[in-house]
């Protein structure tokens, strides 16, 4: 790939924070992701067992405060952020399909490592009551103690991590 289609990280960080903080400003939140996956994973298992969801007292809460389980602002922040990528990867030339992996991992090994954690950050999410972009963009500006030990502790084991997967990337 050609590295001059990405954007600087300082500028993308700098930007970021502009976002987060218009976010507070225009809507009174932060950002984050995983709330509006779960509203959508919930509304998915409420259209083919309502009763599950009824019965379920975590994800009942959803549905009690009268609104349509769509209605979140969550939920609209991951389709912008969706549509936003289209729009960047298109503007930069870089809509393409395929996947992106290291020399000595194949297609499908690639694919599972991409599920596997995909699969353990939602659940670490939930458990953590957020994801990494709410618990550190919009905790970390809040200056929670909380939210500064998860990133810490995320960079530590992306760190730890990091020795056992490097072969399948060089």
């Amino acid at each position: 790939m050609n590295p001059e289609k990405f954007w600087n990280p300082y500028v993308a960080g700098v930007v970021l924070g502009l976002v987060l903080l218009s976010s507070f400003l225009v809507m009174g939140k932060g950002l984050g992701a995983s709330g509006g996956v779960n509203r959508v994973a919930v509304c998915a298992v409420d259209a083919v067992a309502s009763d599950h969801v009824d019965d379920n007292t975590y994800m009942a809460r959803l549905k009690t405060d009268g609104r349509p389980l769509l209605d979140s602002y969550f939920v609209f922040e991951i389709l912008g952020v969706l549509l936003g990528g289209v729009v960047s990867a298109f503007a930069a030339g870089r809509l393409k399909g395929g996947v992106i992996r290291g020399p000595r991992i194949g297609i499908s090994s690639r694919l599972a490592f991409a599920l596997t954690g995909g699969v353990l950050m939602g659940v670490a999410a939930r458990l953590a009551r957020g994801c990494t972009s709410g618990q550190a963009l919009t905790g970390g500006a809040l200056l929670s103690a909380g939210s500064w030990v998860f990133m810490l502790a995320v960079f530590a084991g992306g760190y730890a991590l990091a020795y056992f997967m490097r072969r399948q990337w060089t």
